[in-house]
């Protein structure tokens, strides 16, 4: 079986700035503090699937000075149960709100975002005997999203824990850019790169592939066409001044 890796990618960037195998019979939680050891991410926001919402990961992304914005679901169950329950009270207190709407290739999707900083609650004799205390906590945040497709709507709700009490606008762009990332990375690995159709399994095949992989995303989004990852990938093959300049970086 070919070992799975974490990766960090600068969003604004877009860029892949490393990644960490995972080791035998393991999982990305523990790959995950690892990989941030070797970053510098003094005065960064670090963003991460539920699966990377430990406590212990909290720890080691403030320990390198930066700050936390982590998604929140039912493999917290208690801490997502109250986060939900606060949320869904009209009469929470500090709750601030913004809402934005997008449409395109026939798909409607509005976006709710909250945010509130009145997180004392959390810390109260309230909770429950052995609750998980994340350090820096300073906000907590939900996203509604309903998605309008051929008539079909789909509602969604997503929450969040964060270390950085921010405006609930700039909540809005921290996350719309983490989920960013499925789309001009992990979608583009798959189908521009037939990344799950690569048939390495065994050794350091599978981890030096995907360093492969990242390296050639980096360069070509690095260039200045407006024209797709798979068009480029295909000129470069086709045309090697374009692979040259691409390679100098003047592509």
């Amino acid at each position: 079986m070919a070992k799975p890796c974490c990766a960090w990618t600068a969003s604004a960037q877009r860029l892949v700035l490393g990644q960490q195998a995972t080791q035998e019979k393991s999982n990305e939680i523990t790959a995950i503090p690892l990989l941030l050891d070797r970053l510098v991410l003094k005065g960064s926001i670090v963003t991460i699937d539920a699966m990377g919402t430990q406590v212990e990961i909290a720890e080691k992304i403030i320990e390198k000075e930066a700050d936390y914005c982590l998604a929140l679901k039912e493999n917290r169950p208690a801490l997502h149960a109250e986060v939900e329950r606060y949320f869904a009270d009209p009469e929470a207190e500090g709750v601030t709100a913004c809402e934005e709407a997008e449409k395109d290739h026939g798909r409607l999707e509005i976006r709710r975002h909250s945010v509130t900083s009145n997180i004392d609650w959390l810390a109260s004799d309230r909770r429950h005997p052995g609750a998980l205390t994340f350090p820096g906590l300073a906000m907590i945040g939900m996203v509604e999203s309903e998605t309008t497709r051929n008539g079909k709507v789909e509602p969604e709700r997503r929450y969040y824990l964060c270390s950085k009490v921010m405006p609930v606008d700039v909540f809005a762009q921290v996350v719309r850019a983490h989920w960013g990332i499925e789309n001009r990375l992990h979608w583009s690995l798959d189908v521009t790169f037939g990344e799950d159709q690569c048939r390495l399994r065994s050794g350091n095949g599978p981890q030096n592939m995907a360093i492969f992989r990242h390296i050639v995303m980096n360069l070509m989004r690095t260039t200045r066409t407006k024209s797709s990852l798979k068009v480029r990938r295909k000129k470069a093959g086709w045309n090697t001044r374009y692979l040259g300049d691409i390679l100098a970086g003047a592509g």
